[in-house]
């Protein structure tokens, strides 16, 4: 009854009320409701102050829709792409490996590293070599926390190598990982290649260039550099002369480092001594208030003496184990059986006995074993969700409490939420324990994941999960006919690309017997037969994302040929689906120009890179991280046609924006927390009122408009429309900006009588204000158009979709073909008021533009004679019709050829069919299609 139901109740919100990470969600009703509510809340603090939003970057521009099917964009790097869990994936590596009880004397281990920073080069790397367990990891996590604190300037990039097999022993995506930090780090943006053996020949010169750009050293370490597949094949940079300012460290165990790099500096880690065991020991029994007797301290150091016995991972094993019998069990008996075990993987196996021992029934029992071995065969780990669908005997309680024990005791871990194994002797020890009867056992528990993600995928549920796992566990089980069936299903080939697993795809790909070009033809015919179910405009745009994702792999194998024809299809559908002005035809304009400039066509690349720009300027402003992106582009193609300065102009205005942009989001792919920034403008805005306060203002109400969080934004958006009134007048252009922001929520809010009323405030001041093409005023324009057309009100929204057609004609002359884009949109409208008479020469007009500008078998040709085929029709001119019909259909399976690649490209050597540029920013709520 929305009073609170007890005294703790009332206590706990108090509570919550001091504690600035909690989140109260406020609800009355039924528990359904709750629950429902309560996952909407935690699935926005996930996207916007976890994963944080690219939508940051629209602050001070006119408020766009947010679409809601598009996927949100990477963070880009040239055009390759981060992969946010692998990135996690090293950070809580990281985390895990600093993590002990207690120091273990490495100090003087740290000074010989610090020496050899401090060393004259050139300098080959330093090796730190140990058995397993010896307390690599933990050295050199600790040694990078104090670089870190004591040597700001010096840039340290570190990877941590998990189990073998796993993505984190994956050698082109380690290179590509240590090259994307350094570029972030130098701000540098260049086209980087995905294909594995050229990234892996080209880091050495990326090292060289990019080290000349940063001030102070750099230090590599990679840790476990020895569980990687063919390591000395894959990382032969580490034998070349390294920069002056580059040192690297790498670590691995005595037994399995390559013969060549032997030669190398090494320092070795001793095993422990007595004080160190006892400390060690002492430190995990006091975590659990057990006091050792003298006479059981001494069988222990006499125990730990062996090098198998006194390595820093057997000894923690080994404090844990008595401080888990505690007070209440017999420590003595622990310790004899902890005595018969004299290595880590024979006392990992106590331990699991042990653990065993303390369940209480069979079924438990059993549901340990198959959790132990379902993570032993995956790839990268199982979630906690994951195991409970495979098991639905396993009870949360039950899971929670094997997790919890099997986590004390150093047997699993998590890494980006899922359950993996610690230690590398942890997993030994279950396959020794669990999977000694071979392969069979082992393919069971395979073919049981393989079951699970595949019924994901039947479900339509492709996740990074499933494109990690299914694929790979085909390739383990020696499958070829289920993988490439798999590798078909266009939504995991593209979720593999777009985390920059090239690697790995192009690997499943040979494993299966397929060269470059028969894939590609293959992935041609899938797109083909997945265009044919796509009906409306979500799977259109879908559809579109898959085509460029096509495109862009077939470029980084090298087939330009090839490469041409899904992007200029990706670019084809965005425009109809969305708006030739919207940002992601600039991005099909991007990819599309790249190919280009490796097919050294600079004149087409050229063209296109400045379409992309204008349109990215448009829709983003001038100093936004996509602009500088273009101009960064345009930069390497003057450069690479000599063009000096040209080239040197637009690298200096591109790195101003990212600076600015770098300090605006604290760093260049940190991810952007929006509530952060929200509340620091509100801290800027206290002042008096002055322009720039009032623009923060604008700011500020876009943020929390793209939070979902309207009330505020409309809040923010009043103030910064009053102030502006105050300080500049009711009639300057920003009071247009702010009056178009609040008419773009109140239409959000589906207020639509305010929205008509503001939107036509700001039409009337930039009319006066502002220049008859100006970007702003098509904006509103088209926006007021479009809501009248929503309204019903079609005979106000005739005179601004004719104005919309004459903007366009003094911005871009009247043969352009965004004319004829506006052409078709007057041309629909008119069709909707039953005036055919007047829709008639406008289709007629749009026809010609688009065939003269992409020649007479364009898609766009045929899209708008299937148009005019349906007024003729209409108007009961039946052969007309018929003929009008049958010319779009030729185009159709023109079209349909040409996109299995067995047409020539259709653009000429200028680049003049690609005239899209536009000067409007992105819509709303856009003309969608020309039906």
């Amino acid at each position: 009854d929305g009073r609170v139901s007890s005294v703790s109740v009332q206590q706990l919100i108090e509570q919550i009320s001091y504690v600035n990470k909690a989140k109260m969600i406020d609800h009355f009703g039924g528990v359904e409701e709750g629950a429902y509510e309560i996952y909407n809340c935690v699935e926005k603090i996930i996207k916007q102050d976890i994963l944080g939003c690219e939508t940051t970057e629209l602050e001070g521009k006119d408020l766009g829709t947010k679409e809601e099917s598009a996927a949100p964009e990477e963070v880009v790097f040239g055009d390759v792409l981060w992969d946010a869990h692998d990135e996690q994936e090293q950070m809580e590596a990281f985390q895990q490996a600093s993590n002990s009880t207690c120091e273990l004397g490495f100090e003087k281990y740290f000074e010989r590293l610090n020496d050899l920073v401090a060393a004259p080069a050139p300098i080959p790397p330093l090796l730190v070599s140990g058995g397993p367990g010896s307390g690599k990891s933990l050295l050199l996590s600790k040694w990078i926390q104090l670089q870190q604190k004591h040597s700001p300037n010096t840039l340290i990039l570190y990877h941590f190598v998990g189990r073998p097999m796993s993505t984190s022993s994956e050698s082109a995506l380690i290179i590509k990982r240590l090259t994307l930090k350094l570029m972030q780090h130098s701000w540098l943006v260049s086209p980087l290649t995905l294909d594995p053996a050229k990234l892996l020949e080209e880091f050495p010169r990326w090292l060289e260039k990019l080290s000349a750009r940063h001030q102070g050293s750099i230090i590599i370490i990679i840790d476990s550099i020895d569980q990687i597949q063919q390591a000395e094949k894959h990382m032969k940079w580490l034998i070349d002369p390294l920069p002056v300012n580059v040192r690297v460290i790498v670590s691995v165990n005595v037994e399995t480092c390559p013969q060549a790099w032997r030669l190398w500096p090494t320092l070795h880690l001793d095993p422990l001594n007595s004080k160190d065991v006892q400390c060690l020991i002492s430190a995990e029994c006091n975590s659990a208030n057990v006091k050792l007797t003298k006479e059981q301290e001494k069988k222990l150091e006499r125990h730990c003496r062996s090098a198998t016995t006194c390595n820093a991972l057997y000894v923690t094993l080994l404090g844990k184990t008595i401080a888990c019998v505690g007070n209440t069990g017999n420590i003595d008996e622990t310790l004899q059986q902890c005595f018969q075990c004299q290595d880590t993987v024979s006392l990992y196996r106590l331990v699991l006995r042990s653990i065993q021992e303390s369940l209480q029934s069979d079924k438990e029992k059993s549901l340990l074993r198959e959790i132990l071995c379902v993570i032993g065969v995956s790839h990268n780990g199982v979630s906690e969700s994951e195991l409970m669908e495979l098991y639905p005997e396993l009870s949360s309680a039950v899971l929670a409490s094997l997790v919890h024990s099997l986590h004390k005791m150093c047997l699993l871990t998590y890494g980006c939420g899922l359950l993996k194994f610690q230690h590398l002797q942890a997993w030994e020890m279950v396959r020794l324990e669990y999977m000694e009867e071979g392969e069979n056992v082992i393919s069971a528990y395979r073919q049981k994941l393989v079951e699970y993600f595949t019924v994901q995928l039947s479900r339509d549920r492709v996740t990074w999960r499933s494109a990690d796992e299914l694929p790979w566990l085909f390739q383990q089980q020696g499958d070829k006919q289920k993988l490439h069936k798999c590798l078909l299903n266009l939504f995991v080939s593209q979720n593999l690309y777009k985390r920059g697993h090239f690697a790995e795809l192009l690997s499943y790909w040979q494993l299966v017997g397929k060269d470059k070009s028969s894939m590609a033809a293959e992935y041609f015919d899938s797109l083909k037969e997945y265009e044919k179910s796509c009906e409306g405009e979500e799977s259109m745009i879908c559809l579109a994302d898959l085509y460029e994702t096509l495109g862009r792999f077939l470029k980084d194998l090298g087939l330009l040929s090839q490469a041409v024809a899904p992007l200029q299809r990706s670019l084809e559908i965005r425009e109809t689906a969305l708006d030739p002005d919207h940002p992601r035809v600039a991005q099909s304009l991007h990819q599309l120009a790249g190919v280009y400039v490796q097919w050294k066509k600079f004149g087409n690349a050229e063209q296109l890179y400045k379409q992309a720009l204008e349109i990215s300027e448009n829709a983003y402003g001038a100093e936004h991280p996509r602009v500088a992106r273009e101009l960064d582009a345009l930069a390497t193609l003057y450069q690479k046609q000599n063009k000096y300065e040209q080239a040197e102009q637009l690298r200096k205005k591109s790195f101003k924006i990212r600076q600015k942009a770098a300090r605006r989001k604290g760093s260049l792919c940190g991810f952007a927390l929006l509530r952060q920034r929200a509340l620091q403008l509100e801290e800027l805005t206290l002042g008096k009122d002055t322009p720039d306060n009032a623009r923060t203002l604008n700011e500020l109400g876009v943020l929390y408009y793209l939070q979902n969080n309207l009330e505020t934004a409309e809040l923010f958006l009043k103030r910064s429309l009053e102030m502006r009134e105050r300080v500049l007048g009711p009639d300057h252009p920003d009071c247009a900006q702010s009056l178009n922001n609040l008419a773009a929520l109140y239409n959000e809010k589906k207020h639509y009588d305010k929205a008509e009323e503001l939107y036509e405030k700001a039409l009337d001041i930039r009319r006066r204000a502002l220049a008859p093409d100006h970007p702003s005023l098509a904006y509103t324009v088209k926006h007021l158009a479009v809501l009248y057309k929503k309204m019903g009100k079609l005979d106000k929204a005739v005179p601004l979709y004719e104005l919309a057609v004459e903007i366009r004609q003094k911005s871009f002359g009247p043969k352009h073909p965004s004319v004829a884009t506006a052409l078709v949109n007057l041309a629909v409208l008119y069709c909707q008021m039953k005036k055919q008479v007047e829709a008639l020469p406008l289709y007629e007009r749009a026809l010609k533009i688009y065939e003269d500008s992409f020649g007479h078998m364009h898609p766009r040709v045929g899209e708008t004679l299937k148009n005019l085929a349906v007024l003729s029709y209409e108007g009961g001119d039946f052969e007309k019709a018929a003929e009008l019909y049958k010319r779009a259909m030729e185009i159709k399976e023109a079209e349909t050829l040409f996109i299995g690649g067995k047409a020539t490209s259709r653009h000429s050597s200028s680049g003049d069919t690609f005239s899209l540029k536009s000067a409007l920013s992105p819509n709303i709520f856009l003309e969608h299609g020309q039906r």
